[in-house]
């Protein structure tokens, strides 16, 4: 029976195993950047915690699914970032390593056990249904579910325009109401947009502070895989990209770079199908999460009998099996306020090897798509922070 020890250090320590990244709240991560630019701006009680150059105009780019080692590994594909790198590091996303978690901690600068997106879907308490956080398909209000302030309406109480530019789709989205709400919206379905709207954003008053989202290597990388000819072609297609929104802003202006997550690619033999076993669904009423983060929710009283299935099922080279208990005490999502405990699952199943969890019934495009996120390998959990 595979009975790990769960880990116990702090969010901001050392990995606990080979491979194993815990985020670096506070330190280093995704949740530092944005506070950093206000620091660096001088916007009142900010604190410049990356070291960023100081600056009066910040765009951050944010590239979802560039991870640190992918980047690296294919850093011949993208010659501008690659002649970044020198300069640059690695910083950690937010756990689970999913988007919905990463945009809403770079929103707000808070963990996710603060701010309450906890993975890309997850149980609303007091119920048997789930929240997608990319859909925000439920009758949940985004400012209930997440009420801290953003750190972009932060930045506009200190007199600097803000100005968002991203996806036509995504305005008024639960994700942006809940961590990215503040400032001018610019809708920018294409490369050539986003380009001309953050350098016409960055250029429209002395203090600026610009968000670009570029989605598309994310989207390459799971329907064909993160090492596929597919998705180098598509970083290259970025890498031109970032170089020329580079010439288009001002020239006072700091262009930081940097991803919500990386990838790793899971072979389709290698899936494990929660409604596959009858063993693995026993006292299971709710599946979430990610396939690479699952949260099971559990009956009364269930709990350890579910973490014993898996804990059989899944090698130690495989996951980690926690309960929830022990994946909060492990520091995963930083300090868990009492409302947002119960939106975790009951059991967690972090993936440490080239394995998922699938749960077909309820996610049928899980079975279709190569490349995953969500759990704490270095692969997934670092993220770059390029200065341009």
């Amino acid at each position: 029976m595979n009975t790990p020890t769960p880990p116990r250090t702090s969010p901001g320590s050392a990995p606990t195993r080979d491979g194993l990244v815990l985020p670096r709240y506070a330190e280093s991560a995704l949740t530092d950047l944005i506070p950093s630019a206000l620091g660096g701006m001088g916007v009142t009680g900010s604190t410049n915690l990356l070291g960023i150059p100081v600056a009066k105009r910040y765009v951050v780019l944010l590239v979802d699914g560039l991870g640190w080692n992918l980047l690296n590994t294919y850093a011949a594909e993208a010659p501008y970032l690659a002649s970044l790198l020198a300069g640059g590091r690695p910083i950690t996303s937010p756990a689970p390593s999913t988007t919905s978690t990463s945009l809403v901690s770079l929103g707000t600068g808070l963990p996710p056990g603060r701010h309450g997106v906890v993975g890309y879907t997850m149980a609303v308490p007091g119920t048997e249904q789930l929240l997608n956080t990319l859909r925000w398909d439920t009758t949940v209000e985004p400012l209930v579910w997440q009420p801290y302030p953003t750190l972009f309406e932060r930045a506009e109480q200190d007199g600097v325009a803000v100005t968002l530019v991203s996806r036509k789709a995504f305005r008024g989205s639960g994700v942006t109401v809940a961590g990215l709400r503040g400032g001018q919206y610019v809708p920018a379905d294409s490369a050539g947009q986003r380009i001309a709207g953050a350098a016409d954003a960055c250029a429209r008053a002395q203090r600026t502070l610009v968000y670009v989202y570029e989605g598309d290597l994310d989207w390459t990388g799971h329907r064909d895989g993160c090492h596929s000819s597919a998705w180098r072609h598509q970083l290259a297609a970025i890498d031109a990209f970032i170089a020329r929104l580079r010439k288009a802003l001002p020239s006072d202006a700091v262009l930081l770079i940097t991803g919500d997550h990386g990838m790793v690619d899971v072979p389709f033999g290698n899936r494990i199908d929660v409604d596959g076993d009858p063993a693995l669904r026993s006292g299971v009423y709710l599946v979430g999460g990610d396939p690479r983060m699952r949260y099971l929710y559990t009956r009364p009283g269930a709990a350890p009998e579910v973490v014993a299935a898996w804990r059989d099922r899944l090698s130690e080279e495989d996951a980690l099996v926690l309960t929830r208990e022990e994946a909060v005490a492990s520091g995963w999502f930083g300090p868990v306020e009492d409302r947002v405990r119960a939106r975790l699952g009951d059991v967690v199943i972090a993936s440490l090897g080239e394995v998922a969890v699938e749960c077909a019934n309820v996610f049928p495009t899980e079975s279709t798509l190569l490349g995953w996120h969500g759990s704490l390998t270095a692969d997934e959990m670092l993220v770059p922070l390029l200065v341009a």
